[in-house]
């Protein structure tokens, strides 16, 4: 669980509660307001999260600031009517952890739009669209931050060597432990 803070006001809110479980990387994204007290924190907490999923734990702040970003309006007073549309396309994106996404972890399957026929002049099929253009923001965006993290990651290990059956290879008897005196 985590804040980001410091946003352009929107609807009065300035923050953003993120709230990620572990096990699923299911996420919450839930708008907050800077000045929150220590109260107010917990009943957020338990009414948007712990009454439905119980203790999440993690922070996925920064690739909710990076697709976030990419679709308020250009006066950044509207990131609280997008946060939902963030949440629900972060936890229909496969993660690399798991392999799957949060939505199929926790429900067997992934939601889809591919059965909704409405007009796309209509309020429901412009919605439609723009669900499909976030999720599809978020999916590439997820992507190129595995990425980059499996660089950060990647740039102090070594090749791991490639022994084969039979090769000989030193020991370090350190952690085994054995009957016999060591010394």
């Amino acid at each position: 669980m985590d804040f980001i803070t410091q946003l352009p006001l929107s609807s009065n809110f300035d923050s953003i509660l993120a709230v990620v479980d572990r096990f699923s990387k299911l996420a919450i994204f839930i708008p907050a307001y800077g000045a929150i007290t220590a109260l107010e924190l917990a009943q957020i907490f338990i009414s948007h999260v712990f009454s439905k999923h119980g203790l999440p734990t993690e922070r996925v702040n920064q690739i909710l600031e990076q697709y976030l970003w990419r679709y308020f309006s250009y006066h950044k007073d509207d990131w609280h009517t997008w946060l939902p549309l963030a949440e629900f396309a972060y936890n229909n994106a496969e993660h690399s952890s798991t392999k799957q996404s949060p939505f199929f972890t926790i429900y067997g399957r992934n939601p889809s739009f591919d059965s909704i026929h409405v007009s796309q002049d209509s309020p429901a099929g412009k919605l439609s669209t723009k669900l499909q253009s976030v999720q599809q923001v978020v999916k590439e965006e997820l992507e190129s931050a595995i990425r980059r993290f499996k660089k950060y990651a990647d740039r102090n290990r070594a090749i791991p060597p490639d022994f084969q059956p039979g090769d000989k290879v030193w020991l370090a008897s350190k952690n085994i432990k054995t009957t016999r005196p060591t010394k």
